[in-house]
């Protein structure tokens, strides 16, 4: 891969999905994108971007998007934040929610759907009194191949032991040969659609849990910027927004305030 197509796909990334590669990471990209080269019996990854460039309707510049968004997830990942949502980021929300009955929660880059199953299944064992109230559960990324893998809860032996307790794959999932499907009602607590966090949003109800994990690191600062604005639009005065362990909103947007009495990343619009 010359430097020429390097920088054509970091230019493409960047404005397609605002994703920000850095120079030194030649390597991703052709990790990446290999399988799309042998996929169209291409000679190599220089012959990909010719393609893309003289063909740019093909569909192409989709499946390389799609293949260059950090899919990396597992459930439960970190343990921590979930279990500040069990004992009182949901305790705190069905506490003031209770004449409403109901709850919001959105997770922003679900990739192939752990983060959200994490949370149903958090629900359906831990929070009982919820199967009377309405849960609306979003998960949304930009990746349509993804999402549509998201959507079957389907994952392969070693997807599913990550992070996810034996007891809980027994009770949650139904095994089918080497691959571990999750059950129809736990499926059906979760809608997926396909939100650009780099575009204006759609219209979306207000939310009492928005998680946004591990995903800003990948943007520069204005984007940084731009998508916390959009979850403040987004966030009820009394929710939550979970960032990931290694991002904050302070320098960026001072309508949030950190929740210093919890471990990890969360935060309410200040006062």
């Amino acid at each position: 891969m010359t430097d020429q197509d390097f920088d054509y796909v970091r230019k493409l990334l960047r404005e397609r999905c605002a994703l920000v590669l850095e120079p030194g990471k030649e390597y991703l990209v052709e990790t990446r994108l290999s399988p799309i080269v042998r996929q169209l019996n291409l000679a190599s990854l220089s012959d990909l971007v010719a393609r893309v460039r003289s063909e740019p309707a093909n569909g192409l510049v989709e499946q390389i998007v799609e293949a260059m968004v950090t899919t990396e997830t597992s459930f439960f990942r970190d343990r921590v934040p979930f279990e500040e949502i069990r004992k009182h980021v949901l305790p705190s929300l069905i506490e003031r929610r209770h004449k409403e009955r109901a709850l919001r929660i959105w997770c922003a880059a679900c990739a192939t759907g752990q983060e959200p199953y994490s949370l149903a299944i958090l629900i359906k064992e831990h929070f009982p009194e919820l199967a009377r109230w309405d849960i609306q559960l979003l998960a949304s990324d930009l990746s349509r191949q993804v999402l549509a893998r998201a959507a079957e809860g389907r994952y392969n032996q070693i997807e599913a032991n990550r992070g996810l307790p034996a007891t809980l794959l027994v009770k949650y999932f139904e095994q089918h040969g080497t691959t571990w499907q999750l059950r129809a009602d736990v499926r059906g607590m979760v809608a997926f659609r396909e939100i650009n966090l780099d575009r204006e949003l759609p219209a979306l109800p207000l939310m009492d849990l928005v998680l946004v994990r591990n995903v800003m690191i990948y943007f520069d600062v204005d984007t940084k910027k731009a998508i916390l604005g959009r979850m403040a639009r987004v966030l009820r005065k009394d929710g939550y927004l979970l960032l990931g362990g290694a991002e904050t909103t302070y320098n960026l947007d001072a309508s949030f305030r950190r929740v210093e009495q919890l471990k990890t990343a969360f935060y309410q619009l200040a006062d």
